[in-house]
């Protein structure tokens, strides 16, 4: 064993690049978030509030155009806008409000928003319902436990019920019995199926609101032994399976469609998610041109009044205001390369995809991420990140810039075709199928060969499932 020294150069990242990077792929939605948290923190960081500006955050052709956010107020004296908006609220709640319940300057109750009813989420209106009942503090914790535990649509997501054991601190330590019991107490509260573990738990739950007993066994049985077969809806072959009347079997799975297999649904509100384009994509003169979207440019500049003071009393030691001095230009700086960057990888991407833009997904061309970084001078993980989280807005519909990639195939004439063209091939062929004879992975494959594209069968079932597309067998019972 010895010791010994060698010099010797490699590259790596500094902590600046490595915040660069991680801002580069996140999503507009969350590099907005940073960017204002950082103004929020850095004095030298100044927003700008749709007014025009002497300094912008990025280079002219960046620049939010000052007309788009053109507004209303820009004409009329502050004090008249104030004014006049308090006259408009004092209307409208005049208008809406009734004799007896007229708005008051005193009253802080008296906004319109206050009269909005809140919505109730599924754990509220389950809580509601067990604080009436006569339960031991001990019996309504677990069942408590139990509601915490259901997820959006009224499920217990547990792989087993014992899981709960643990996270439940009471003195003596809670058995699997008692959980059990604290299960069918939440299973009969209102909506009826909640606190089910499968589907056929939670259409079980629900058949007491069937009055005919012979009815209800009925649907007892095809819910639990036929629930896969109702999918086909073979009432024929139900019947002779379960050895009852057609009549009854249809009246029995009219029944079970009127059930319901998501019964939290209704309670509270969904969490929608909506896409902002980054860039948007327009035909001016017959030439598709991109854009960067101006509602996802943050609207922040470097505070001048702020710098130029702080210039002039650099003889004071400052280090804490210099450094947040230098991390304003850098924010600053990186707000325009990011979106340089994306700017210069859409119009690539534009460019070499714009048969896609004119004649559809059939016209897609295979790409790869090195071919769009030696157009734009980047890297390919760049690239990469720059498409991750992104979105085009153009005429045929919002996509993700990754979307754009795909790997070449080759054609029995040579010639290179992308798998997204063969997407909208077999979307073609299963749109323009023949009622009542739809087409197999298999077939789809065939004819697929006969027009050159040669693509294995499970590549077909895997481009079928990305469309969400049926199997053949359900598309023809569906006929």
């Amino acid at each position: 064993m010895y010791l010994h020294t060698e010099q010797r150069q490699q590259q790596g990242l500094s902590p600046r690049l490595q915040q660069a990077v991680r801002l580069l792929q996140l999503s507009s939605l969350d590099f907005a978030h940073e960017v204002q948290a950082a103004a929020d923190s850095n004095p030298f960081l100044d927003t700008v509030d749709d007014e025009p500006t002497g300094e912008a955050v990025a280079t002219p052709d960046l620049v939010v155009p000052e007309a788009t956010h053109a507004s209303a107020l820009e004409s009329t004296p502050l004090s008249t806008a104030a004014h006049d908006d308090e006259g408009d609220d004092a209307r409208d709640s005049w208008q809406t409000a009734g004799p007896s319940d007229t708005p008051r300057s005193d009253d802080l109750d008296s906004s319109p928003m206050n009269r909005v009813a809140a919505e109730t989420s599924l754990s509220e209106y389950l809580l509601r319902q067990l604080h009436v009942l006569p339960l031991s503090p001990r019996d309504m914790t677990l069942a408590e436990a139990i509601v915490e535990s259901l997820d959006d649509d009224g499920y217990l997501r547990l792989a087993d019920l014992g899981e709960l054991i643990p996270v439940i601190e009471l003195d003596p330590a809670v058995t699997l019995p008692e959980l059990q019991i604290a299960l069918k107490r939440v299973q009969s509260l209102e909506p009826a199926g909640v606190g089910a573990r499968s589907v056929v738990e939670c259409l079980l739950l629900q058949l007491d609101g069937i009055e005919d007993p012979q009815e209800r066994e009925l649907v007892r049985l095809l819910v639990s032994e036929k629930l896969e077969s109702l999918a086909h809806k073979d009432v024929a072959t139900l019947a002779k399976q379960v050895g009852r009347p057609v009549e009854a079997v249809a009246a029995a799975c009219a029944r079970i469609r009127r059930l319901d297999p998501r019964p939290g649904w209704r309670f509270g509100s969904a969490d929608i998610r909506y896409i902002t384009p980054d860039v948007i994509v327009k035909k001016v003169r017959n030439v598709w041109t991109v854009s960067l979207n101006p509602a996802i440019v943050p609207k922040v500049r470097l505070h001048r009044v702020y710098a130029e003071m702080f210039q002039r009393h650099q003889q004071a030691q400052h280090p804490e205001l210099a450094s947040q001095l230098r991390e304003a230009r850098w924010t600053l700086r990186n707000v325009e390369q990011r979106f340089a960057t994306i700017l210069g990888v859409a119009q690539a991407i534009v460019k070499r995809q714009h048969h896609f833009f004119d004649y559809g997904p059939l016209a897609m061309k295979p790409m790869g991420l090195k071919e769009i970084a030696e157009e734009v001078g980047v890297h390919e993980s760049t690239v990469s990140r720059v498409t991750n989280n992104k979105y085009m807005a153009t005429p045929s519909g919002v996509f993700e810039l990754k979307y754009f990639f795909s790997r070449a195939m080759t054609a029995t004439s040579g010639t290179a075709f992308s798998g997204t063209a063969i997407r909208g091939l077999i979307k073609d062929m299963i749109d323009n199928e023949k009622p009542g004879a739809p087409l197999s992975d298999a077939e789809i494959t065939r004819q697929l060969a006969q027009q050159g594209f040669v693509v294995a069968r499970r590549t077909v079932t895997k481009y079928r499932h990305l469309l969400n597309v049926d199997a053949v067998e359900r598309r023809r019972a569906g006929a």
